[in-house]
């Protein structure tokens, strides 16, 4: 675990590239073996807007990097926040409990937020806008969202107290899961079910971007599915029955142009629809 963190504490650019640029190939290529949905739609051109959203957030995060650096720096050599605050305990569990409380409130709690403030949420819904989720969508995140979650994550870093290593290794295996809980791969039912208990499965995530309420507004999670099922948000619903987009913006040309995109949040907002909840069988959950 030492060795971990010691990389984490200064891994290079370049290796943080390879995690983005190797998970998003990875699952890729999973969903041309293992589809979910196979029905055939455009994949490269669906792709574009989602690259180039992947962009602006990396545009965007860069130059305030530095902003989580001095954050933290502050907070271990002050020894504030709440794991600084906890008795010893060994690294592993101090490692394991930062990560966990950064997902809370930089991914958790943000994405919530996001859907319950309307303003937020109509940043948020380029997001929910693609027709064809994927593991391109896992960072198709409007530019004004990435400073939104930024914020998030700089509120997290303080209130956790989390070193730069922990940091660093948390927003890797976001970045991961993102694209994995995204990715349009079938995971056996009973395989799906098995890991959703501990982290966001691709059939626990799916249902979250069904077009309507209330399946939008459930399993807000990234990494860890505790957050749902503890905060009571956590939702099943039959992947076969899930259509994705958005109810109240249904124009999927519109959905799928940077412009159209990058002008959503500006329109003026839409009261959704909520359709009568799915009750599925035992046998499904």
């Amino acid at each position: 675990m030492e060795q971990i963190i010691s990389y984490f504490e200064t891994i290079p650019s370049s290796h943080r590239s390879l995690i983005l640029v190797g998970g998003i190939t990875f699952f890729w290529i999973l969903e041309g073996i293992m589809p979910l949905f196979g029905t055939p739609y455009k994949k490269w051109r669906h792709s574009v807007p989602n690259f180039f959203l992947t962009m602006t957030t990396i545009i965007v995060n860069f130059p305030l990097a530095f902003l989580l650096l001095k954050t933290s720096d502050w907070a271990v050599e002050n020894q504030f926040g709440i794991i600084n605050w906890l008795p010893a305990m060994p690294l592993w569990l101090y490692v394991l409990l930062g990560v966990m409380l950064l997902d809370l409130i930089g991914a958790y709690a943000a994405h919530w937020v996001e859907h319950k403030v309307k303003p937020l949420w109509m940043v948020h819904l380029v997001h929910h806008s693609d027709h064809h989720v994927d593991t391109t969508t896992a960072n198709r995140h409007h530019p004004l969202e990435s400073l939104i979650r930024y914020a998030f994550t700089l509120a997290g870093v303080l209130i956790v107290g989390a070193p730069i290593g922990v940091i660093m290794l948390y927003q890797s295996l976001s970045v991961v899961f993102s694209q994995f809980n995204h990715a349009n791969i079938r995971l056996p039912k009973k395989v799906d079910n098995a890991i959703s208990w501990f982290v966001v499965s691709p059939d626990m995530h799916k249902v979250h971007h069904h077009y309507q309420l209330p399946y939008t507004d459930s399993n807000y999670g990234n990494i860890f599915a505790i957050w749902d099922r503890m905060f009571g948000t956590y939702m099943t619903m039959d992947v076969k029955d899930i259509v994705y987009g958005v109810d109240t913006f249904p124009d999927e040309k519109e959905n799928s142009s940077i412009a159209g995109l990058l002008k959503q949040p500006f329109h003026k907002y839409r009261r959704p629809t909520t359709e009568p909840r799915k009750v599925i069988s035992k046998g499904n959950v």
